[in-house]
């Protein structure tokens, strides 16, 4: 069975891993030491003392990959997740390795030979890993090392969840039905049939030919979940509970321990923290006046285009809701002739609308007429990342259309977002932009506003959806 393949691979897996790190750490001791770009008249210590540190540092590294999930399946986990796993176990690794060599007084221990390390050891471990991922695949293709599934209740989670599987055939789970009291024995969802009735999990059980349950019940049959559980446990199959209130409860819950008692956050927003929202707006204020610093030439320059240009006011001022559903007025240059309010307000703005100015298309486009924004962050109406704002009007008939979409302005609204560095601007879909703005509000953090300001630089300004 799986479970015997699984441990045997693990102990394989621990045993390549001590591999990679002897090798990468002897690897690094020849590129500082034996290597022609290094100054080789310096004196260092031996060979053997260098390697009298391998034995230890190879049982931490271990250790620290443990802690850091290094040794989870790999059947869904993604490569990203994987890297960014490797690089904080060896980073820890690595401050953890200085602090030894400091506290034992050992200053002769090359420090440049340990940050070689730290590099060839991250470079390899993700080769190898990769290298094992791809592998899996191959054989999993090969309808070998598979892994076989039940899942109890068929509910719209149950559905997700078979998708999800067909989408991904070199994960390596097969389904082999589904048990469910409400729906007839028979029926069939994408080559998946209800077996039968919840009650035959009593007999289904004992065969041992299950690798895995998923408990994926309507959220109405939530009074069996105890029984099945109680029944999963004393089996000893691998039990998973998919719920099926995906669309109510975020994929990563925010919960508290209430003396004892576990609460559930509906949603997690990070930015509700007051250090969190106070970092976030300083690094605004400091931010928005550097740019309007950096960026005074160009929107002086664009002020004069845009006055010669057509007749009208420089500066385009337009309501739009912010945070905690505040309305404000944002700032942009005008790239549009001057038209009545009621006229402007009739829709969004379509490819070769006539109603672009030559010098509007150009800022446009750039989305350089987005930059008086940042006058609109300095005061404290936005802030340089986050979900774009919308007028008052689209917001009324989203909230009424998209569920969730008033979470948006639970922070404030940004000049750039991760939605937009992902393309979705201008005549994209309303609903992707909202999924993307969630994303981003229940997983704030400073680096991923500084990730999004990176990816603005090279994917923001030029953009085939703005027009």
């Amino acid at each position: 069975m799986i479970k015997d393949n699984q441990r045997s691979f693990n102990r394989a897996h621990v045993f390549l891993d001590a591999l990679v790190i002897a090798a990468s750490y002897n690897l690094a001791y020849f590129v500082k030491f034996l290597s022609p770009w290094e100054d080789q008249s310096i004196l260092h210590l031996p060979y053997v003392m260098y390697m009298e540190a391998l034995p230890f540092l190879i049982v931490g590294y271990l250790f620290l990959y443990y802690e850091f999930n290094m040794y989870n399946s790999k059947r869904a986990s993604g490569r990203k997740r994987e890297f960014y796993n490797i690089v904080r176990a060896n980073t820890v690794g690595m401050l953890i390795f200085i602090v030894v060599l400091y506290v034992i007084r050992q200053n002769h221990f090359s420090r440049r030979m340990i940050f070689y390390f730290y590099i060839i050891n991250i470079i390899l471990e993700t080769l190898f890993r990769n290298i094992v991922r791809y592998f899996l695949r191959y054989i999993r293709k090969k309808r070998f090392n598979l892994k076989y599934v039940l899942l109890i209740g068929y509910s719209k989670a149950a559905e997700a969840y078979i998708n999800k599987l067909r989408l991904n055939p070199q994960w390596g789970y097969v389904i082999r039905g589904v048990l469910d009291d409400k729906v007839e024995a028979g029926t069939v969802y994408k080559g998946i049939k209800v077996l039968g009735t919840i009650g035959n999990l009593e007999y289904i059980l004992p065969e041992n030919k299950l690798d895995e349950i998923a408990i994926t019940l309507s959220l109405d049959e939530y009074g069996k979940l105890e029984h099945i559980v109680d029944l999963c446990e004393k089996s000893g199959v691998h039990t998973q509970f998919i719920p099926d209130y995906n669309n109510v409860i975020p994929s990563r819950p925010y919960m508290e321990d209430l003396d004892g008692l576990p609460v559930i956050n509906i949603r997690h927003v990070p930015l509700t923290n007051s250090l969190n929202m106070m970092a976030k707006r300083v690094v605004d204020i400091i931010g928005s006046a550097f740019l309007l610093i950096l960026f005074s030439p160009v929107m002086l320059i664009s002020a004069v285009a845009i006055k010669l240009s057509s007749p009208g006011p420089i500066i385009f001022k337009q309501e739009r809701v912010g945070l905690h559903n505040r309305s404000f007025q944002m700032y942009k240059f005008r790239t549009m002739v001057v038209q009545e309010p009621d006229e402007e307000e009739k829709g969004w703005t379509t490819a070769d609308d006539p109603r672009v100015t030559k010098i509007g298309k150009i800022l446009r486009k750039t989305s350089m007429d987005e930059l008086p924004q940042l006058f609109n962050i300095f005061r404290g109406d936005m802030s340089i990342v986050g979900p774009r704002p919308e007028r008052p009007q689209f917001v009324e008939k989203f909230r009424e259309e998209i569920p969730r979409y008033m979470i948006k302005h639970q922070v404030r609204p940004g000049l750039t977002g991760w939605a937009q560095v992902n393309g979705l601007r201008g005549n994209t879909s309303i609903r992707m932009r909202v999924e993307y703005d969630l994303f981003y509000i229940e997983n704030w953090t400073m680096g991923f506003d500084i990730k999004i300001m990176f990816m603005t630089l090279f994917t923001g300004f030029v953009n085939k959806n703005a027009y």
